[in-house]
């Protein structure tokens, strides 16, 4: 019979060892980068996003109103460093608003 061990561990630490070892991790922080978006940038910039993606480190982020690309466009280096803190790591560092 084995022998149980008393060890114990966060559910946050058993979680990321899941997420690594299923190699979920790029599927993670697809979805955390959307979050982050929907928080940062509000419910205005929200309602004319139609997609968001993240490929390696470049955000793409589709929009349908080209007045609200062009003045995106003029904050693009601030919307790095906000996404960047609001993730906890440097996943993004660039951004392409089409």
């Amino acid at each position: 019979m084995a022998k149980r061990q008393n060890e114990f561990y966060s559910i946050q630490d058993l979680m990321k060892d899941v997420i690594k070892e299923n190699k979920l991790t790029k599927g993670m922080h697809q979805l955390s980068v959307k979050d982050a978006w929907a928080k940062l940038m509000g419910n205005g910039v929200v309602s004319y996003t139609n997609n968001i993606e993240l490929q390696g480190k470049t955000l793409i982020v589709k929009l349908k109103s080209s007045v609200l690309r062009e003045e995106l466009s003029y904050g693009k280096e601030k919307i790095i460093k906000m996404m960047n803190e609001e993730l906890g790591e440097s996943l993004i560092s660039k951004i392409v608003l089409c």
